[in-house]
C-alpha cells in the first residue's frame, strides 16, 4: 500500500515506474508480436487439417508458446539467458551483436522496448495514477503489438482485438471514458462504418481495399471511447496513411500496386485520439468558428 501510495502522490515516481514497466512490456511484446502469428498458422493449418480429413503433419521445429521455447538467436541458436534480455542495456552491452555468434541483432527490439515506455509515460503523464491508467496502458501496449503484427503479416489478430474490444465496454460500464451507451454505439458504428466503405470499394472497383481485422479495430476503439471520437480517429489515421504512404512511396519507390496495411494508421490514430481527441475536436471547431472559446 505504501508504493500505491507513493505512486499516487508523487508523479515523478509515478512516471518513473511506468517507463520501467514499459521497458519489460514492450521486452515482452516483442515475443507477442513474432510468435503469435506463428502460433495462429499452427492453428490454421491443423483446423486445415481437420476440415479436409487429412493428417495433421508434425511441425518442423518444436512448437511455438509466448513463453516457450526460450528467446535465443535467430542464426546460431544460441539461447538468451536473462542477463542478457534486459530491455535496450542488455542491446547496448553486446553492442548489437549475438554473444554466441556474432550476428547482428535487429534495433528494432530495442526500438519498440523504447517506444513502448514513452508511450506508457505519455498515458501515466495524462491520466495520472488510477484505473484510468491501467486501462490506457492495456490499450496503448495492444495497438503496438497490433501495429507491428499488421506491418509484418497484414494481420490483426482476433485474440488480441476482440478480448480489448469487452475490456473496453467493462471499464466503461462505470464510465471510466465514456458512458456505456456511447460505447456500445461506438462499436457498432466502428464496425459497420468501415465495413460499408469495404463492400462499397469493393462493388465499385472489384478489389478489397481492407480486410475485416480494420472493422473490428475500429469497433474495439469505439468500445474504449465512445462513438463520438470515431470521425477523428477516420479522419487522423487518414491524414497519417496518406503522409506515410507518400513518404514511402517517394522514399522507398515503393510499388503503388503493393498493399499497405491500413491497421497501423488506425492505430496510431486512435492512441492519439484516446489522449488529445477532444482537444483537437475543440481545437478544430474553435478555429472554424463553431466551437465556443
Amino acid at each position: 500500500m505504501a508504493l500505491l501510495d507513493l505512486l499516487a502522490t508523487s508523479t515523478a515516481w509515478l512516471l518513473t515506474t511506468t517507463a520501467l514497466l514499459g521497458l519489460m512490456v514492450g521486452s515482452f511484446l516483442n515475443v507477442v508480436i513474432h510468435r503469435l502469428p506463428l502460433m495462429m498458422e499452427h492453428d490454421w493449418r491443423g483446423q486445415c487439417a481437420e476440415f479436409l480429413a487429412q493428417p495433421e503433419q508434425a511441425p518442423k521445429d518444436e512448437p511455438v508458446s509466448l513463453s516457450r521455447p526460450r528467446s535465443r538467436c535467430p542464426h546460431c541458436g544460441h539461447a538468451i539467458s536473462a542477463l542478457k534480455n534486459i530491455p535496450v542495456i542488455s542491446y547496448l552491452w553486446l553492442r548489437g551483436k549475438c554473444s554466441g555468434c556474432g550476428a547482428r541483432i535487429s534495433p528494432r527490439y530495442p526500438i519498440i522496448e523504447i517506444v513502448t515506455a514513452l508511450f506508457s509515460v505519455a498515458v501515466a503523464w495524462h491520466f495520472g495514477f488510477g484505473w484510468p491508467l491501467a486501462g490506457g496502458l492495456l490499450l496503448t501496449w495492444a495497438l503496438i503489438a497490433l501495429t507491428m503484427i499488421d506491418i509484418d503479416h497484414q494481420l490483426l489478430p482476433d485474440n488480441i482485438t476482440l478480448p480489448l474490444l469487452w475490456l473496453g465496454l467493462a471499464f466503461n460500464l462505470g464510465g471510466t471514458y465514456t458512458d456505456i451507451d456511447s460505447a456500445v454505439i461506438g462499436v457498432m458504428a466502428g464496425y459497420l462504418s468501415l465495413w460499408s466503405i469495404y463492400w462499397l470499394f469493393k462493388l465499385l472497383t472489384g478489389k478489397e481495399g481492407m480486410g475485416f481485422g480494420d472493422f473490428k479495430l475500429l469497433a474495439m476503439l469505439g468500445a474504449w471511447m465512445g462513438w463520438q471520437a470515431l470521425p477523428v480517429i477516420i479522419l487522423l489515421s487518414s491524414a497519417v496513411g496518406a503522409v506515410i504512404g507518400i513518404g514511402l512511396i517517394v522514399l522507398r519507390s515503393r510499388d503503388r500496386n503493393i498493399p499497405i496495411p491500413f491497421g497501423p494508421y488506425l492505430a496510431i490514430a486512435g492512441w492519439i485520439a484516446f489522449l488529445w481527441g477532444e482537444w483537437i475536436t475543440h481545437t478544430y471547431l474553435q478555429f472554424a468558428g463553431i466551437g465556443s472559446p
